[in-house]
């Protein structure tokens, strides 16, 4: 058991005060938005540009916001959203495709 029992007198300093700014952890959140946004629509119009059919559009456009919505969930929507993009818009071209061929051929088994 301690048996030193001396007692320490305790000194205080005068007291001191910091002026601190909270700084943002992550960017706010409306200017990802709008870099977002811009981006969605940048790629979406090069999209729309190569493709020469105006029914594509709508494909197209549900593609973007489908891939938008995935890619908004992740930790960096902005760098997985155009990869997103382009295998949603892939898969959209493809789909209308196979959509005209198979209206094609039951339009051929019809007119028989």
């Amino acid at each position: 058991m301690n048996t030193n029992q001396s007692r320490v007198a305790a000194k205080f300093a005068p007291e001191t005060r910091f002026a601190l700014q909270p700084a943002a952890a992550v960017p706010f959140r409306a200017d990802l938005e709008n870099e977002f946004e811009r981006l969605k629509t940048r790629l979406l119009a090069r999209q729309l540009e190569s493709v020469e059919q105006p029914e594509l559009s709508a494909p197209l456009r549900r593609a973007a916001n489908e891939a938008a919505a995935l890619a908004w969930v992740t930790f960096y929507p902005l760098l997985v959203f155009p990869a997103l993009f382009e295998e949603k818009a892939g898969t959209a071209l493809a789909q209308v495709r196979r959509q005209a061929r198979v209206y094609a051929n039951s339009s051929e088994l019809l007119a028989a």
